[in-house]
Formats: structure tokens, sequence, C-alpha cells
């Protein structure tokens, strides 16, 4: 990275004006770096996990129990991130809160790295709180470095981080679910400790770069705020140490009292947030116009991340089990297949990027009710698509490779018609008076998305069955066909948006 700064002339004021990184600030590969290496632990301990809980030599439990595990954990990290920005905005600034991220995930991956199964879920909720954290933070620290939102540089800076993002999530399960599966799980989780390390690092040295705007704290808590929030914080942890214990002791404690709360809370927190912001009386007739029309869009992105994010989970199982890992008789480890979304979004969203534009030149640019409805079909598409490996696989075959490969690819055009343009139209929108936690909302529809796939594991439902599998594919394209029957409707509650 250190070739790609040059001198450059840039707006006076901006952080690290002495030097550009793409003709961007230089605190863009401060944060370009801390989060590829974040998304390289993040990941390549994902890529790791349901293979390390099924696995004899892991924690050997039942691919439906494993599914629950990994969903939960999806859904708390996506869950945290609101909590994640309150702290951010109310006690630490967001320099601060990823810093102690960082450092929280780093120790999550080192107590994973330890052989022992009493500490597994210890580290695992490390890791979630320490994402939840991060995730919103370091975006807002991207905003910061820019000079408004009329700041030309401003999409180019974080297409650039995107690719950041990506970078990391396509080399860790090249890296780590190698070292992970062929050599030791537990050397795999201490590689994501290190790379999380090598993330903090570069956050720390580089910090001078960033903007002073990231150290600030926007509303810090009163006095009395504090007390209340400690006051609060203590009572509900008191509750829940004391809960545990009981039925710890008791001996009617199983893993069922600890992801069935977390489950719930992960699908009954969107729904009284959504409500709640809807219920507002201060906000005003444009703004609760958007709000209905925002709910449309939350409900189709939830029963996206359902089934796509399932790509970890159900698919990783099924091709742990029943798929033929090899491509011209080269074998591969089963985590690799998560090194086939990042790259596939790298190399087509640019092409994504110009069709828009070039559409939109046209005036023939889908609305934003279209492309919705194209990647609830894409993605139901996919499950329809993983009927032809079951099948094959349920005939006592293995199923090939370019099955999964097929499959992922279809997920991830869906993804690229929803993802990027849900955070788009998040914060085109948001009430002004939540401009700031909208985004926390949008990570809530992943949350109540991957919730929803837990609820299902929990109550014992094999997603690896052609039935199951061609319910939530049906599902997803009943939605998406809703979506685009009433995008006229949709469209009208949006108002000025497009």
């Amino acid at each position: 990275m250190a070739s790609s700064l040059t001198k450059d002339s840039v707006t006076p004021g901006t952080p690290g004006s002495e030097k550009s990184f793409f003709g961007h600030p230089r605190g863009l590969a401060t944060l370009f770096m801390t989060e590829m290496w974040e998304r390289f632990s993040y990941y390549g301990m994902r890529a790791l996990l349901p293979l390390y809980l099924v696995a004899p030599g892991g924690l050997h439990l039942s691919a439906a129990t494993a599914t629950a595990i990994y969903s939960v954990y999806l859904s708390l990290v996506y869950l945290l991130a609101l909590p994640g920005g309150w702290v951010a905005d109310r006690i630490l600034g967001p320099r601060k809160t990823v810093a102690v991220a960082g450092l929280v995930i780093m120790l999550g991956h080192l107590t994973l790295a330890l052989p022992s199964s009493g500490t597994f879920y210890g580290g695992l909720g490390l890791v979630a709180i320490g994402s939840g954290l991060l995730k919103a933070n370091i975006s807002t620290m991207v905003g910061h470095l820019y000079n408004g939102p009329d700041d030309p540089r401003r999409d180019g800076g974080f297409t650039l981080f995107y690719i950041g993002i990506n970078l990391g999530a396509f080399v860790a399960p090249l890296v780590i679910g190698t070292v992970g599966e062929n050599v030791n799980w537990h050397l795999g989780f201490a590689l994501a400790a290190l790379g999380m390390a090598l993330g903090l690092a570069q956050f720390l040295l580089g910090g001078r770069h960033l903007s002073a705007r990231s150290s600030v704290v926007p509303t810090p808590l009163s006095a009395e705020e504090k007390t209340a929030t400690l006051r609060k914080s203590a009572l509900w942890a008191g509750v829940a140490i004391v809960f545990y214990a009981i039925v710890g002791f008791s001996g009617h404690y199983t893993l069922n009292w600890l992801l069935v709360p977390i489950t719930l809370a992960g699908l009954i927190i969107p729904i009284m947030v959504i409500a709640r912001i809807k219920r507002d009386k201060e906000l005003d007739r444009v703004e609760q116009s958007k709000m209905s029309a925002y709910i449309w869009f939350f409900v189709a992105a939830a029963v996206f991340w359902m089934i796509y994010d399932q790509g970890g989970s159900t698919l990783s199982l099924f091709a742990e089990g029943s798929a033929e890992n090899s491509v011209f008789g080269w074998t591969f480890p089963v985590s690799w297949y998560q090194s086939v979304n990042p790259v596939m979004i790298m190399a087509l969203a640019p092409v994504f990027a110009w069709l828009w534009l070039s559409l939109n030149r046209r005036g023939k640019e889908p609305s934003t009710a279209v492309k919705f409805a194209s990647g609830l079909i894409l993605v139901g598409a996919s499950f329809f698509l993983f009927l032809a490996p079951l099948t094959i696989a349920e005939g006592g075959h293995k199923a090939a490779a370019m099955w999964l490969v097929a499959i992922y690819f279809v997920q991830t055009v869906g993804e690229l018609t929803v993802s990027p343009v849900g955070l788009s139209l998040t914060t085109k929108m948001a009430p002004a008076k939540y401009a700031s936690q909208m985004m926390g909302v949008w990570f809530l529809a992943v949350t109540a998305g991957d919730a929803t796939t837990s609820l299902l594991s929990i109550a014992g439902v094999d997603l690896n069955k052609t039935g199951i599998v061609t319910l939530e594919a049906t599902l997803a394209a009943v939605a998406g066909v809703a979506v685009w029957m009433y995008r006229k409707k949709v469209k009208q509650l949006m108002g000025d948006v497009r």
C-alpha cells in the first residue's frame, strides 16, 4: 500500500493533507487496512465456525445445533451494531470505540484459540460484542475524512473502503480456513487473533491521519445519565447472572437456554425499533410515509438475508458431507467456498455501478423496489438451484463443487441489487430525528433474517432437506413478486426518494 501514497494537492484542512491514498485523504489508508484485517479475522473465523462445531475434533454437535449457533452469532453481531453506535455517540466517540472494539475482538479470537469447549462460547460472545462496536463506527470515520456529503471524492472513498472489506474476506478462508481444517482448529482461530492484532496496530499507528471529528463524542451523557445507565446495566446483568445460576445449579441448563433468548431478541427488537419510530408523533406526514415504504424494504431485506447468510452454514455443512470438493482432481478445504462471494463482489460491483449509471442516463434505471424484487427472486432462485445438488446427494452421490459455486454466484448478483441499494436507501429515507440511528436499523434486517434461521434450527428443522429448501426458495420468490406487484404503491409512499 505504501507505493500508492503520493504527494498530492488536496483540500486544506483535510486530515493527512500532506499525502493522498489513490487521491483520497491519507486517513483512508489507515481505515482501509484496519477494516481489511478486521474482516480477515472475522470472515476467517466465520468460515471455520460451522465446520468446527460439527467436527469430531471440534465440538461434535449436530448440524441443526451448529446452524443455530452460527445464525445466533451473526444475528448478535448485527444486533449489537445499535448499542455500538450509541457507545460512540454518547460515551467514547467513534475513534476510541473502534480501538476498544479491536481489542475486544482480538481477545475473543484468543479465547477461541484456547483448546477448551468451556471457553468457546465466551470467545464467540467477545467477538460478537467487538464486531458490534466496530461495524457502524469505522464507516462513520470514513465519512469524517471528507468535507461533507458534497465532497466529490466521498463515494469513491467508500468504494475503496468496500474493496478493503472484500479483500480481507477473500483472503481469510484461504489462510485461516486451510490452517484450521488441515493443521489445527485452534491455530486457525489464533491466526484470526493475529489478523485483528495487525488491524489494531495499523489503526493506532495511523491514528494521526484521522479526522479530529472522529475523536469527538457527539452527544455525551450527563452525570445523571451516566449514573442511571450504570444502574440499569448492573440491574440487568445481575438478573441474568442470578437466572442462569439458578438454571445451572438446578441441573436444567442446556444450550437452548442461551440460544432461545438471543434468537427471540433478534426477532422482537427489530420489530420494536421499527414500531417506535413509526409511532413517533414528531415525524411529519412525509417522514411517516417514507417509513411506511421503508418497512416494505426492511421485510424484504430480512427474507433475503435469511437465505443469503445460510451460504456460510447450510451450504457449508452440505459441502462438508455431500460435495466433491475438488476441481480437475485438485481437492481444496471446504472453508474455501467462503472466498467465492467476496471475489465475485470485487469483480461484479464495478459492473453494477456502471450498469446503473448507464441505465440512468437513458432514463431506464430500475426503481429501488424493482431492484429489491430482483434480489429476492435471485436469492430464491439460488435455493431452487440448491435442489439439484441436494437431489444428487440424496441419490448417494457426491455433488460437484461447481453446483455450489453457481449458487454463490446467483446469491452474489442478488446481493448487489439489495445490499448497496439498501444502504443508500436508508440514508435517503431516514427521518431527520433518526438520521444517525437508521444505519443500525438497516442492520437489524440482517438480525431478523438470521434469527429466523436460528429459530428453525432450534426447532430441529434440517435445513439441508429438499422440502425446507423448496419452502424458503418459494418464500423469497413470492416476496419478490409481491414487492414488484406493489412497486407503484411503494413508490408513492417514498415521495421524492428514487
